[in-house]
Protein backbone atom coordinates (compact mmCIF):
# COMPACT_ATOMS: atom_id res chain seq x y z
CA UNK A 1 0.00 0.00 0.00
CA UNK A 2 2.73 2.53 0.59
CA UNK A 3 4.72 2.10 -2.36
CA UNK A 4 1.04 3.47 -3.89
CA UNK A 5 0.24 5.97 -1.60
CA UNK A 6 3.67 7.98 -1.06
CA UNK A 7 3.93 8.88 -4.88
CA UNK A 8 0.69 10.24 -4.79
CA UNK A 9 2.13 12.30 -1.18
CA UNK A 10 5.42 13.45 -2.48
CA UNK A 11 3.62 14.86 -5.61
CA UNK A 12 0.86 16.71 -3.66
CA UNK A 13 2.80 17.15 -0.28
CA UNK A 14 6.49 17.04 -0.90
CA UNK A 15 7.14 18.41 2.74
CA UNK A 16 5.14 15.94 4.24
CA UNK A 17 6.84 13.17 2.70
CA UNK A 18 10.58 14.03 3.56
CA UNK A 19 8.80 15.22 7.44
CA UNK A 20 7.32 11.56 7.99
CA UNK A 21 10.93 9.94 6.79
CA UNK A 22 12.52 10.79 10.62
CA UNK A 23 9.02 12.46 12.16
CA UNK A 24 5.60 11.73 11.90
CA UNK A 25 2.00 13.28 10.96
CA UNK A 26 -0.95 12.71 13.40
CA UNK A 27 -4.44 13.73 11.93
CA UNK A 28 -7.49 13.43 13.82
CA UNK A 29 -8.47 14.68 17.13
CA UNK A 30 -6.23 13.60 20.45
CA UNK A 31 -6.91 14.12 24.28
CA UNK A 32 -3.90 16.62 24.86
CA UNK A 33 -4.59 18.64 21.63
CA UNK A 34 -7.52 21.00 20.32
CA UNK A 35 -5.74 20.68 17.10
CA UNK A 36 -6.81 18.50 14.11
CA UNK A 37 -3.19 17.89 12.71
CA UNK A 38 0.33 18.37 14.50
CA UNK A 39 3.64 17.77 12.99
CA UNK A 40 6.07 15.73 15.88
CA UNK A 41 9.53 14.47 16.31
CA UNK A 42 11.48 13.02 18.69
CA UNK A 43 11.20 15.91 20.74
CA UNK A 44 7.63 15.87 20.68
CA UNK A 45 4.76 18.34 18.81
CA UNK A 46 6.81 20.07 16.37
CA UNK A 47 3.40 22.34 15.18
CA UNK A 48 -0.36 21.94 15.68
CA UNK A 49 -2.70 22.96 13.25
CA UNK A 50 -6.57 24.31 13.68
CA UNK A 51 -9.34 22.33 15.28
CA UNK A 52 -11.20 21.98 12.19
CA UNK A 53 -10.74 22.21 8.76
CA UNK A 54 -13.08 22.35 5.45
CA UNK A 55 -11.30 19.41 3.98
CA UNK A 56 -8.52 17.30 4.70
CA UNK A 57 -6.84 18.55 2.08
CA UNK A 58 -7.32 22.19 3.84
CA UNK A 59 -5.50 20.24 6.63
CA UNK A 60 -2.50 18.97 4.52
CA UNK A 61 -1.86 21.84 2.80
CA UNK A 62 -1.59 23.75 6.18
CA UNK A 63 0.69 20.99 7.46
CA UNK A 64 2.34 21.07 4.30
CA UNK A 65 3.38 24.91 4.46
CA UNK A 66 4.12 24.08 8.38
CA UNK A 67 6.71 21.48 7.15
CA UNK A 68 8.07 23.59 4.66
CA UNK A 69 8.99 26.19 6.98
CA UNK A 70 10.23 24.12 9.59
CA UNK A 71 12.75 23.29 7.02
CA UNK A 72 13.69 26.34 5.58
CA UNK A 73 14.29 27.35 9.08
CA UNK A 74 15.88 24.52 10.61
CA UNK A 75 17.98 22.74 7.67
Amino acid sequence: MTEIIMPIIEKHYPNLAAWVLDGWLEVGHVRESNAFICLRDEGGVVWEGKNTYPSMDAALVDAEAAAKRWFKENG
